[in-house]
Order: C-alpha cells, then structure tokens, then sequence
C-alpha cells in the first residue's frame, strides 16, 4: 500500500517532524491530519533549523504537495505567518493545500482556552492557550465555522453573529470579560486573511484519493502522540483530537485498507509537558542533563518539558493501539554521556506485577516502575552513520527494546541534524 502513517507513541516531541523529513524523500504528499499549532515540529537543514506549527513537514521538498486535511483546526493567522516565515527562508509554499472541511479557530476560542486554564487554577490542564480545545468542542458541538466558509462571506458573517452572540455571553457572564466585536473579527479573516488563504483552500479528500489512484506515495503525519489522544490518552491531560493511527483515517479521508505501513516514533527516553501521570519521571541532576542536552524546551511555548526513562509498557500500549509495524528511535546521543540507562519493562501495583497500561486512571497515577538495568555507551553516537558502528552497549539497547515492543527498530536518530540518523535493514 502507498499510504504509510507516523505516530508518536509516548506523550509528543518525540522527533516525528524529523523522521516525517526523512520519509518524504520517498514520498508525493504529506498530510498533517489532526491537532492545531499547539504541537510544533523542529527540522534542523544544514544547520538551519525550522519550526513548523500547521504547515506539514513534507513542505521543506520541492516535490512534495503538503496537505493540511480536514481533521486539523487552523488559525489563518499563525498559518500565514508560517507561510511567510518558510518563503521568507527561500521555501516554496505555493503547492500547500488546505481542506475546506477543516475547522476554524477563532478569537472568541483562545479567550475560553485562557479563562478557563485560569479558573481551573490548581487542576488546570496545561494546555497551550491557543484556542485548541474550545475549537474542537465547537466541532462536536456542530456550531464550529469551517475553512470554506471563508468563501462565503454571508455565510461566515451569519455564522459568526450566531456563535460570537453566545460565547460573549460565556465570556461576560461566567469569566466577567468584555464582548468581543463580531465585526471586527469577520472584517479581519475576510477582508485580511482570506485573500491570501483562499488560493490555498480545496478538496483535500478528492485529491488525496486521486493521488491514490495515480500509485502515489502519501505520507499522514500526526501532531502529539499515542498518550495525548482523546480517547486513548491519559485523560483528561490530554490533547483535543486523535493523533493514533485511527485519526490518520478521519482526519484525511483516506481508509484504513490504504494504508500499508504504521511507523511509531519513540524517544529514547521520554518526556511530557504540563500535568498528568508520569510513571518513569525523573528529577535532580539526571532531570537536568536530560532537558539540556536533549533541549526538552516547547517548540511553541518554550515550557521545560518533564523527562523520565524509557516506558517499554507504554510503548507495547502503543503498538497494539496504532498496529505499528515498525519503530523509529531518536535522541538516542543525549544518553551518550550516562553510566547506566533504565527501562522500565512492568509496573509493581500495589505489590502486583504487570505488564499492562491499567486501564484506571487511579492505578497509573500510583505506580512504581519495574526497571531493568542497561550499561551506557558513554561515547559519541553523532557521527555514526552506519548502524554496525554502534557500540555494542547502545545495540544491547535498542535490541532489548524490539523484543520488549515485539516489532522492529528501523531507524535511529543519533543528533538533530537531517542526516543524523541511522537506517536498520
């Protein structure tokens, strides 16, 4: 099948817009298919580094047709702004599509985002801000604008009094803020953002399916990961969308008998931003080094990302959830300078072992990881372009990790440079 997906397996920033990067060499199209710009990806070229928040990884190839598809939420403001940071950097963005169906953010949904992180205080959920998931509830709630409604300006201008009429009646009454102008806002996306927008905008599904037919190569690619998804993630620290392969389908339109190969990205140790479980969370001096030399700091936010050590239960979660067909491991140089490396294999619940992600919320919050014990390299893996070049430690490594995920490691990233990774046969 020509259709191949990439999913992060841990709790994001696992590296998926570089090996998204490394894919697209042999790819026609790649489609981001869930999320916001509250997930932001890092491609370093030749020294250059570009952090990209809507538009797909794919676009930094002069032949790859990038795809924002239908289950994504935009801001026609910070897409743009991307846009014109590529261009400004020498990057074509002409060939960027984006699907009529996806949903807009809108300036009433950052305000909600902002408040109610506020008022939540102590149990506030650690999201962005960015509008990400007050647009999603609109879309579930079916009152959501959508990108195609932008070509429509009686059309927006109705939907808009609708909606901005209640939210400023949420923002007034329950956060005591001022109204937002409905004017204001629909004379900015139709006047301001839709002239530049408009040329971009079409049927992503028709397209993608078209590529199909002509044996195209397509590559969907998710924002956050395995344990920040809706359903399967730990809720409610959670994204707003579906990043597991599942969402690949929805949120592009293309099926699942499509697509052929599942690859899961996983860091090779771990690392989540904001509240929630963590069973393999480190802190100290170990905590430190892991977050300089791996610079665990948000591509959008800047915010110090939480680290810990690799979670082999987590991981198998994975692999049954997204049906992974391969792994690709990255940051493996930043535990170049450690003694000895930890995996966590089970979890000790309340004096039980098991090798299971439990499904009470209550039980993961309390676990004790069960770790076995790995002697460090301590060498330089950032020069290493050949996987027989490994040292013998960090193959011991990688190895156990197959067995423990029961699927290969097919690549592993050893710097954050594009061509800092090694390929497994």
């Amino acid at each position: 099948m020509p259709t191949t997906v990439v999913v992060g397996t841990q709790w994001g920033d696992e590296g998926k817009g570089k090996v998204t990067d490394l894919l697209a060499r042999q790819m026609d199209v790649v489609v981001r298919y869930q999320g916001g710009h509250n997930a932001g990806h890092t491609i370093v070229v030749e020294g250059e580094s570009f952090a990209l928040q809507l538009v797909p990884s794919g676009v930094l190839y002069p032949h790859i047709t990038p795809v924002i598809g239908n289950g994504v939420v935009v801001d026609p403001g910070v897409l743009l702004d991307e846009i014109d940071m590529l261009s400004a950097k020498g990057i074509d963005t002409s060939r960027l599509m984006v699907s009529g169906n996806a949903h807009l953010i809108l300036p009433f949904h950052l305000e909600i985002d902002r408040m109610t992180e506020r008022f939540l205080g102590k149990n506030r959920l650690g999201t962005t801000k960015r509008g990400i998931g007050p647009a999603y509830a609109d879309k579930a709630s079916r009152v959501g604008l959508r990108v195609q409604d932008l070509l429509d300006p009686k059309i927006f201008r109705a939907k808009l009094e609708v909606i901005t009429k209640e939210k400023n009646s949420v923002l007034a009454k329950v956060y005591n803020q001022l109204p937002l102008d409905v004017n204001e806002i629909a004379d900015r996306y139709l006047d301001e953002l839709t002239p530049r927008i408009e040329p971009l905008i079409g049927d992503t599904v028709g397209f993608l399916h078209d590529s199909l037919d002509e044996g195209k190569n397509i590559l969907l690619e998710g924002a956050q990961a395995t344990f920040l998804d809706l359903d399967h993630g730990t809720y409610p620290y959670v994204t707003s969308s579906n990043p597991c392969a599942g969402g690949a389908c929805t949120g592009s339109g293309i099926g699942p008998r499509d697509i052929g190969k599942v690859i899961g990205i996983a860091k090779a140790y771990i690392t989540r931003v904001g509240a929630g479980p963590f069973p393999t969370e480190v802190d100290g001096e170990l905590a430190e080094l892991l977050i300089e030399r791996g610079h665990e700091y948000g591509t959008n936010t800047g915010r110090k990302r939480r680290p810990g050590w690799m979670d082999a239960v987590m991981l198998r979660h994975a692999v049954r959830l997204n049906s992974l067909s391969h792994i690709a491991l990255t940051k493996l140089d930043v535990l170049d300078t450690l003694d000895t490396i930890k995996i966590c294999v089970a979890y000790d619940i309340d004096g039980v072992r098991t090798e299971k992600v439990p499904y009470h919320q209550s039980e993961l919050h309390h676990v004790v990881p069960i770790y076995e014990v790995f002697e460090g390299w301590q060498c330089d893996l950032t020069k290493i372009t050949d996987a027989k070049e490994l040292p013998s430690q960090a193959k011991k490594y990688i190895s156990r990790l197959e067995e423990l995920a029961a699927i290969p490691v097919s690549y592993v990233g050893v710097g954050p440079g594009r061509e800092q990774i090694v390929e497994f046969d």
